[in-house]
């Protein structure tokens, strides 16, 4: 005998689990994203991202920023976004890629909101990158977020643009 779906459920692979004939269950939440583009190298932009201590000298969303980047490692952030109060965070490192990318999940609210926070770069060219940084909030509680969207987006903007001034300058600085 094999499984027979039924109407109030069923799984493939492709749809993952469906209820009651709704659209499939998995990853939802709400994203918030800035990028920008670098006429720097990708080497540049990732040297600026890794060090996460000197992040204080340039970085508008964490003015005080501590860690290391080793996988389950913990960072300990200062988090300053516009109009808000600034707040002490603690996520842990969930995966780092040498001139790609920072990934880190943040869990609030006892876990009833979860967020990805990532930081990440796109290679156009040899001197020519894409800056991203966002979140991707998930959970019960995750709704709530929506009303700091515009604010969160603000902050995630002035990052980007903080970024893009400092790799340009520093890339800047290295030429002949």
């Amino acid at each position: 005998m094999g499984f027979k779906p039924t109407k109030q459920g069923m799984f493939t692979p492709a749809a993952g689990f469906t209820f009651g004939g709704g659209a499939p269950s998995g990853p939802t939440g709400i994203k918030i994203e800035h990028r920008v583009g670098i006429k720097a190298p990708a080497e540049v932009i990732w040297e600026i991202m890794a060090d996460i201590p000197g992040w204080e000298s340039w970085n508008p969303v964490y003015p005080k920023a501590a860690g290391e980047l080793r996988i389950g490692s913990r960072l300990d952030l200062t988090v300053a976004i516009p109009g808000e109060a600034h707040r002490q965070i603690t996520p842990v490192v969930l995966d780092w890629v040498p001139n790609d990318q920072i990934h880190w999940k943040l869990s609030m609210m006892g876990g009833l909101i979860t967020s990805i926070r990532y930081l990440e770069i796109e290679i156009l060219g040899d001197e020519n990158c894409i800056f991203s940084n966002g979140e991707l909030f998930q959970g019960l509680l995750s709704p709530l977020v929506s009303s700091k969207r515009q604010a969160i987006r603000q902050g995630f903007t002035a990052l980007g643009e903080a970024m893009q001034v400092k790799a340009e300058a520093a890339w800047q600085a290295r030429q002949p």
